[in-house]
């Protein structure tokens, strides 16, 4: 239930003297509590991951007969090529071609130059724009660092070669899928070879051999630089709290899966092991590598920059470096064989994806952790699942089925909510017995020990009168673990992206005309002004009143709107409950309770009492 708990139902708490708040003080305390450490636990999770071993790049120095199961990379030069390996037919192109797959998820722009990808267009997919079809190649990062389906090796000049060499196609211009195609590219005793087989699915299947006067080279297939989602590169301003660039590394190994942030990724660090998958990842959109046998896979981790201004409405300004991550994958055996998921983090579709098990078959773990629901998956994930139910079977439109969860869970809270009303009622009516035990102990110091026996009779007095001190605190810690499960899922799936609802074009992003925001104000101070509060101090209802509506409204300015939806549909439904809570018997009585307070505390005696005179 989206209110954070109205702090002008609570009455005094069991300690401290004065104006009461003590349950409320009790009830923020835990609330904040909460929000500090889901922070906290966000700032400084660190996924642990395998130990990497020594990069490769030392094991170049030993001599060109190491056998390449060793994981060293084969690197012998030109110099040394057996007599007659000069005199090997090159094979190759003498312009550069282009060739265009198509399926019905994505359209694929091969440049035979390097056997690379230049466009990789998902159909269903748009830029914030919502007109141009997405492509995951980042253009900016991608010139600087690579394309898509490059070769990676351990020899800088070798690499260079192989993606700069115009290589032979079996193909150009339009091919549909179910088909292959092949690159071919052959000089000087450098063979390469590189096959791609596609089917109606957004999974490609890679294949890569690379050998040097003979024997086979250790070459990875690369994905090195970020996704086409990181508009921020093309000086577009991004979504406040929700960052578009790529935000993790992504893998399984051995069956465990993890992910780690993309600050923590070093730059050109091999990982071997039986790696099932290996992936870079934004909020919405993967790059997943799935290699044929595990067992003998090597993963490149790649960790780039980019500097970009902090405001990037304003080029001038001053500029700080942008992550930019990538991957290579491999075998150690010098034949890599591998699948490529490059597409949304869509759950079905992630689910369905799996990995090669220790069987040889794809019955392994499955995609779908790309998703990112945190700690609050147990919550998340329902939420979502029900969210899409609505959606697939109620009305189809994401922003109607937040509101009408939101009004069931509301439905759910009711008993919750009238729970709290009784509780507080039953403070208010005990605090005349509440404030005599505070004046008994009013002249002893806070240090002193017989403070504990005004807490004791204290406790024994709520006992007695059936009062639970924090029974208003039920609703807030049901509501806070919603509220970030509500981020989470605005914030990790990609069918919330460009989600439209009335006014509102993309409910991941803010609401562009503030309508949201300021509801949620003004409904948080409605319902916090006709709410009684006999147990508050007046000056602290009305910062309370004020601030609390404030905070929240302009913290859910920058963000999803989806989330704003949520928030607003669930303060609506509470000041209408407020309304009709406070026609009723426990309504009336509460709002007597807190006049005749209200008249004590302005020296204004009631008529009863003037006539003892």
């Amino acid at each position: 239930m989206p209110e954070f708990q109205n702090p002008n139902l609570q009455a005094q708490g069991p300690a401290g003297g004065g104006g009461g708040g003590g349950d409320f003080r009790s009830m923020l305390a835990i609330a904040f509590l909460g929000v500090a450490i889901f922070l906290g636990y966000q700032y400084f999770q660190k996924p642990k991951t395998n130990e990497p071993v020594a990069p490769p790049q030392i094991q170049q120095q030993s001599s060109s007969s190491s056998a390449p199961q060793s994981g060293a990379p084969t690197g012998s030069s030109a110099s040394s090529s057996p007599p007659g390996a000069a005199a090997t037919p090159a094979i190759g192109a003498v312009s550069e071609t282009e060739t265009t797959v198509e399926n019905p998820n994505f359209r694929i722009v091969f440049t035979n130059r390097g056997a690379q990808v230049k466009h990789w267009i998902l159909k269903h997919y748009y830029q914030s724009d919502g007109k141009t079809p997405l492509d995951m190649v980042q253009a900016q990062a991608a010139a600087r660092f690579g394309l898509p389906l490059s070769v990676f090796t351990y020899d800088d000049a070798l690499t260079d070669q192989l993606n700069q060499a115009l290589y032979q196609a079996s193909a150009t211009g339009t091919v549909n899928a179910p088909n292959a195609i092949t690159f071919h590219y052959q000089q000087n005793g450098v063979d390469v070879v590189k096959t791609f087989r596609f089917d109606s699915s957004y999974v490609v299947t890679a294949e890569l051999q690379v050998h040097r006067n003979g024997p086979p080279v250790r070459a990875l297939l690369a994905w090195p630089a970020g996704l086409g989602d990181m508009e921020e590169f093309q000086g577009k301003s991004s979504i406040p709290g929700l960052s578009r660039t790529p935000s993790m590394f992504a893998w399984s190994a051995a069956g465990k899966q993890d992910t780690e942030a993309a600050a923590k990724v070093s730059n050109n660090n091999t990982l071997d092991g039986d790696y099932q998958y290996a992936a870079t990842a934004d909020l919405y959109f993967a790059a997943a590598f799935l290699p044929d046998v595990p067992q003998r896979s090597t993963v490149v981790t790649l960790h780039r920059t980019i500097d970009l201004p902090t405001d990037l409405t304003n080029p001038s300004s001053e500029k700080k470096p942008a992550d930019v991550l990538g991957i290579a994958v491999g075998d150690t055996s010098g034949f890599t064989r591998t699948r490529l998921y490059a597409g949304p983090k869509q759950m079905e579709l992630l689910a369905a994806i799996r990995s090669i098990g220790d069987d040889g078959k794809q019955n392994g773990p499955s995609l779908e952790p790309l998703i990112q629901f945190g700690w609050l998956t147990v919550i998340a994930k329902p939420l979502f699942l029900g969210l899409r139910l609505l959606y697939e079977h109620g009305i189809p439109n994401w922003g109607w089925d937040i509101i009408i969860l939101t009004v069931l869970f509301n439905m759910l809270m009711l008993p919750t909510r009238l729970m709290m009303m009784r509780s507080s009622l039953k403070m208010m009516r005990i605090q005349p017995k509440v404030e005599a035990i505070k004046r008994k102990y009013a002249n002893l110091k806070a240090t002193d020990p017989k403070r504990t026996e005004m807490n004791t009779e204290m406790m024994a007095l709520y006992k007695q009168e059936g009062v639970n001190m924090y029974g208003g605190c039920l609703p807030v810690l049901i509501q806070m673990p919603l509220f970030f499960a509500y981020f989470r899922v605005l914030q990790n799936t990609v069918e919330l992206r460009q989600a439209h609802w009335v006014w509102l074009s993309d409910l991941s992003a803010p609401d562009p005309l503030h309508i949201l925001p300021i509801i949620i104000i003004a409904s948080m101070f409605l319902t916090q002004f006709i709410t009684p509060s006999p147990g508050m101090d007046p000056a602290q209802r009305r910062m309370m009143a004020i601030m609390m509506p404030v905070i929240f409204g302009f913290t859910l300015w920058h963000y999803a709107s989806g989330l704003a939806l949520y928030w607003c549909t669930g303060n609506l439904i509470n000041l209408i409950i407020q309304v009709s809570i406070n026609q009723s018997h426990i309504g009336k009585e509460m709002h007597a309770i807190a006049a005749k307070r209200a008249a004590k505390r302005a020296g204004k005696n009631p008529t009863t009492l003037q006539g003892r005179r």
